[in-house]
């Protein structure tokens, strides 16, 4: 066994030297890029002194499940059956197991490939050629009864082999595409993780309008009873001869466009409906039982974590999944350059070969093949050197695509907060505005009871209060949606795995 001996000695001496060579991985070393980032978020519009106080502060505070700040139940379940059931998330993951066994495949040549074989052979044949070419056969003589006769051949033959290739890494290549490949997979699982921040934020936004849209068709069914209301007193007066059937026909005109609003708000409604149950994965009729009974708009937190424009780095998985990109294309650089240099690989053969299966296993049947190459293309048209200014282009690109996503969750952030404060102050105004309109319709109708104003002044009166209403939900809605806005801004909707316990 001296021999198979020798051919385990060389594999381990080829380990040796690759072991040595460990440390030389060509191409350029991933480092993080410094991104400047404010110090804080920009100048923000002054607020009033009524104004709702939820303010921007430093602290970061629970960007993980925003969401429960509403305090509204109904959204807590939308939203954590969505994380569960969403087809767009299983996809995801489905991508990231996708990339974790992509990654396996890179690193497979760091170890040596190895493999075995076994064969049983058996051979009978009459024709004397055949014999002959085996060394069994001798021809026959003739008898005294004129035939001849002829010897055949038996012959059996077994044996088993053993291969080992390996590749030495010895310029990093194999180490490089290792790095590319995890580098890959994780920027799949921060795709997962946006998916997850687009996905809450998206819930929340249907979610929200729908409540809206369930307290303004209420508000237009409460108006219709009021007009119809005001067109029994207009009837009533005409009867009696103080007004004219004008006063009914301007109500009855009235009255027909409000109801007019009613069926696109409806539809408006069954739609959104639909598109959550859409997201939870369940066909668009499964929800409308659960989610017909009208609820008012989630109400917006007292305080309004901003954090600071450093956190979103860290906090954006958009962010970070552009940062592995970058780090993925530095290592596929590296690759094209490992492509360069020569390759080093080691072969080793190692057989048993005998005609019966009870001397197979012996030494004087063994047979051994140790190969040691150098694979190195002198020319191939430029094609390897094109190759590494391809990668690094790709790298310059994944670079800026990486400032890109940074300067874009800045404007992100900096456009949500600066649209939430103006809402708020947009509210302010609105319910001022609802206030007075509220009180000029109490006075044009008591006005017109007494004969003071015509009808053209209830008229006016009571839509100027339905559309004061009506922009005093809008808004309420707006300011949500906002706020949700600010939260996907800022990174919230995942939250990290717990850690493993040992």
């Amino acid at each position: 066994m001296h021999a198979l001996r020798r051919a385990a000695a060389g594999l381990a001496l080829g380990a040796t030297l690759a072991l040595a060579a460990s440390g030389c991985a060509v191409g350029p070393t991933y480092h993080t890029p410094r991104i400047a980032t404010p110090e804080v978020y920009g100048e923000l519009p002054p607020t009033r002194q009524e104004a709702p106080s939820s303010v921007p502060s430093a602290a970061e505070g629970d960007l993980g499940r925003w969401w429960v700040q509403f305090h509204d139940p109904e959204l807590d379940r939308l939203i954590d059956r969505a994380l569960r059931f969403n087809l767009d998330l299983q996809t995801a993951a489905s991508r990231i197991r996708q990339a974790r066994e992509q990654e396996l495949i890179a690193g497979a040549p760091l170890v040596p490939s190895i493999g075995s074989s076994a064969a049983a052979l058996h051979l009978h044949s009459n024709s004397n050629p055949l014999a002959a070419l085996a060394g069994g056969g001798s021809q026959g003589s003739s008898g005294s009864s004129g035939s001849s006769g002829s010897s055949g051949l038996a012959t059996s033959l077994y044996s088993l082999g053993f291969d080992a290739s390996w590749e030495l890494d010895v310029f990093g290549g194999t180490r490089r595409a290792v790095q590319a490949a995890r580098a890959s997979a994780e920027a799949m699982l921060w795709q997962m993780r946006d998916a997850e921040v687009s996905l809450t934020a998206e819930v929340a936004n249907d979610y929200i309008q729908l409540r809206a849209t369930q307290r303004r068709r209420a508000i237009a069914q409460r108006s219709i009873e009021h007009q119809q209301e005001l067109l029994a007193l207009a009837r009533a007066r005409a009867r009696a001869g103080f007004v004219t059937e004008l006063d009914v026909n301007q109500q009855l005109a009235e009255l027909a466009a409000t109801r007019a609003e009613l069926p696109a708000l409806s539809s408006e409604e069954q739609a959104l409906m639909h598109a959550l149950a859409v997201l939870l994965a369940r066909d668009p009729e499964a929800l409308v039982q659960e989610l017909s009974r009208a609820a008012p708009v989630p109400a917006v937190p007292t305080a309004l974590p901003a954090g600071l424009p450093s956190d979103l780095l860290r906090r954006r998985p958009d962010v970070r999944a552009a940062e592995r990109r970058l780090a993925s294309a530095t290592a596929e650089e590296g690759v094209a350059v490992a492509a360069l240099y020569p390759k080093f690989d080691l072969l080793g053969l190692a057989s048993l070969a005998s005609n019966s299966v009870s001397g197979l296993v012996s030494s004087r049947n063994f047979t051994s093949l140790g190969l040691g190459f150098i694979d190195w293309p002198l020319f191939d048209g430029g094609r390897r050197r094109a190759s590494v200014r391809v990668a690094r282009e790709q790298r310059t690109q994944s670079y800026l695509a990486y400032r890109q996503a940074v300067l874009a969750a800045l404007e992100d952030t900096e456009d949500a907060l600066a649209r939430y404060l103006a809402e708020q102050q947009h509210l302010l105004a609105l319910r001022e505005s609802q206030s007075a309109a509220d009180s000029s319709l109490e006075i044009a109708e008591a006005q017109y009871r007494t004969g003071l104003v015509t009808f053209i002044n209830v008229l006016q009166a009571s839509t100027t209060d339905l559309k004061a209403r009506d922009a005093v939900e809008q808004s309420l809605q707006a300011l949500a949606q906002d706020l949700v806005s600010l939260y996907k801004a800022l990174g919230g909707g995942w939250e990290p795995p717990p850690a493993a316990t040992r």
